[in-house]
């Protein structure tokens, strides 16, 4: 249970403590003149002479299999694009980024875990947007601006169109 007091009162009570120590008394006469109990003083001494070790905190989870430098020669093969990677469409998935670990480092990665280490490098899930080769864009503009919001206007009417907003 916790001593009655401040941290600050504690702190200063175990300062005293510590100075009749030095000053030579006896661990069983300091506690009786601090109001604490010998163990306590005793403990405060040891904590005293040996001073608290730091210890750092490692991250958690299992550390990457490959090391930062093989991790930005990857990054560099990624940004190469698919194609100068040897593949047919210039996109990447997570089976062919573990395929390519595997070329360059002969380390396996499971598609999840290949997905971890691109959460780590900074990159994120970018889905390809599926268009025509024959897609018109400046016939498509006129068309967005004059024709469907007349085609819009007439469905909101007729109350057939969810989206009238």
């Amino acid at each position: 249970m916790r001593p009655f007091g401040t941290s600050k009162q504690l702190a200063r009570r175990r300062q005293r403590a510590l100075q009749l120590l030095r000053n030579g008394q006896a661990p069983a006469a300091v506690a009786k003149q601090v109001g604490a109990t010998a163990q306590s003083v005793r403990r405060g001494r040891r904590a005293q002479r040996q001073p608290k070790r730091t210890v750092r905190r490692r991250v958690p989870g299992r550390p990457s299999y490959l090391c930062e430098s093989q991790r930005q020669h990857l990054v560099c093969a990624l940004k190469r694009g698919a194609y100068a990677n040897g593949y047919a469409e210039d996109y990447w998935t997570l089976e062919r980024i573990a395929h390519v670990i595997w070329d360059l480092f002969g380390v396996r990665y499971h598609p999840s875990s290949v997905w971890h280490l691109l959460r780590r490098l900074g990159w994120s899930c970018q889905r390809p947007q599926r268009r025509t080769f024959a897609r018109d864009e400046e016939a498509i503009a006129p068309w967005k601006h004059y024709t469907w919001p007349q085609i819009k206007k007439v469905a909101c009417v007729a109350g057939q169109l969810a989206v009238c907003r």
